[in-house]
């Protein structure tokens, strides 16, 4: 990338100098006595000049021979060099979305002034909603998931080998102990369960991995699922061979878009051993096949894992658009503090396309008609361990609806905190075709939002806020109809 990024620039410059200077490449080639052909290659960042050519060109052009050959690009394409010049092109496995580099050189060769603008106003987003390095990475993995519609048919085998090499019965609930035996005696971990304890501060952090001694640290509070799931990701880094990796769960910080990657794989791994997918496919059909939504038989399905209710839930996102056909989906992941009126978006994954329920960056309020944020309500009164429901939600504004169905728990890691994880199937005939239980009467309807400032339904009784953006939206409508009124009415009075 340091060659071609080199090329690139002095072709950008190149082609800048000559526009300034209203010269078309013929003229330039007249000009300079090199061809057109050969002043082109260079433009588009193919070839770079010797430096009698550059020589040639800057005498021509009367510009410093320095100036041309410096990498420092003027305030009008100094965000093409700062883009090209990061790390994050060279951090993202652009192959991973089927983009070649040399397709970017090329794209940016092509058209420098539309390429920057679009820049300038990436970045200027950015930084309106604090869009962090971080957060960009954690897209990428995310779009990149919803490519592929969140399976991966590798890590799924790759699973299924190392239940096989480790005699592992997929049949029964998997338990921790099993999985630590493996960590100890096949690949000489340590593990030290009171370490992490000690610190205050490190709150909700769960686990920290030592390479050098391969000492696997682990808080005191987790449960069973939470530690069975912390062994399957760290026998998945071992089993396929995952060098560029993270050390804590949750992560604190990491240092390449590999390692963030990596992270996704090693928890997918986990995923499909401790939720393995002809178990689920199996509970799966019996749940679809009922007249009536069996609410028991889904919680007796999430009990029979050793598994978090969200990790059951973030399976489904593998399972349903694979097996099922099912890609109009979407998954959620809310957390409330009691007696708070904030609901926070910590995680989302939209299939297909972006659904209604999404991410605001805009301190709107979520609908509270919500089923999601309805239990975090209940569940933070009842203080029970979980809180289980489903309804079908109709977006009225958008045409659409969704069967949701969610779970709300509470955070071991935070007193007075729940979260709730949600997914939504969008209705429609395959899901019909698929999910005889749809026909039931008693399944709740409810009429949606997205946020109360967008919200439509009158007289609502959980509303929060007015439907300020809405009626912004309505004001500017009527204003635009007037402005309209009165051009067709002075133009009359003229004809």
């Amino acid at each position: 990338m340091e060659e071609d990024y080199i090329k690139l620039i002095f072709g950008l410059k190149l082609k800048q100098i000559r526009t300034d200077k209203n010269l078309s490449l013929f003229g330039l080639s007249k000009l300079s006595g090199l061809s057109k052909s050969y002043l082109n290659e260079i433009e588009n960042g193919k070839k770079y000049p010797k430096p009698d050519k550059i020589a040639i060109l800057s005498e021509k052009l009367d510009v410093p021979y320095d100036q041309m050959v410096s990498l420092k690009l003027d305030k009008n394409l100094a965000p093409i060099g700062d883009l090209l010049r990061s790390k994050i092109l060279k951090e993202i496995p652009l192959e991973l979305f089927g983009i070649k580099e040399s397709n970017l050189i090329d794209i940016v060769a092509n058209a420098p002034a539309k390429v920057n603008a679009f820049i300038s106003t990436i970045i200027k987003i950015a930084q309106n909603y604090n869009f962090s390095r971080e957060s960009f990475f954690l897209a990428s993995v995310r779009s990149f998931q919803e490519a592929n519609n969140n399976y991966f048919e590798h890590l799924e085998q790759s699973a299924l080998k190392f239940a096989k090499a480790y005699h592992i019965d997929l049949n029964h609930k998997i338990t921790s102990a099993e999985l630590e035996e493996i960590l100890v005696e096949e690949y000489g971990y340590i593990i030290e369960v009171n370490e992490l304890s000690k610190y205050e501060a490190l709150g909700n952090l769960r686990s920290m991995f030592v390479p050098k001694t391969k000492t696997l640290l682990l808080a005191n509070e987790i449960d069973e699922a939470q530690r069975t799931f912390i062994y399957a990701k760290e026998l998945a880094y071992n089993f396929l061979e995952i060098e560029e990796r993270l050390y804590t769960f949750p992560w604190i910080k990491f240092e390449t878009f590999d390692q963030v990657l990596n992270n996704f794989y090693a928890s997918y791994f986990a995923g499909a051993l401790i939720i393995p997918s002809a178990k689920i496919i199996s509970q799966l059909n019996e749940i679809f096949e009922k007249e009536t939504f069996d609410a028991n038989l889904f919680l007796h399905a999430i009990d029979s894992f050793n598994a978090s209710p969200e990790s059951f839930y973030q399976r489904l996102t593998n399972i349903l658009p694979r097996t099922f056909n099912l890609q109009n989906l979407f998954f959620l992941r809310f957390t409330h503090k009691a007696e708070s009126n904030k609901f926070y978006l910590k995680k989302e994954l939209h299939l297909s396309h972006q659904h209604s329920p999404h991410a605001n960056e805009t301190n709107e309020h979520y609908c509270r008609r919500w089923v999601s944020i309805n239990l975090l309500e209940t569940i933070s009164k009842s203080k029970k361990e979980h809180e289980f429901d489903f309804q079908i939600s109709n977006y009225e504004n958008d045409g659409t609806r969704y069967l949701v169905i969610s779970s709300a728990t509470k955070d071991p890691f935070k007193n007075n905190h729940y979260r709730s994880i949600s997914v939504g199937l969008m209705l429609n005939k395959q899901l019909q075709r698929r999910l005889v239980f749809l026909e039931d009467p008693t399944i709740k309807n409810q009429n949606v939002g997205v946020t109360c400032e967008r919200c439509a339904i009158e007289n609502c009784s959980v509303r929060q806020v007015p439907a300020t953006i809405l009626e912004k939206v309505a004001r500017d409508k009527k204003i635009g109809k007037i402005v309209e009124e009165l051009n067709t009415k002075f133009l009359n009075s003229i004809l």
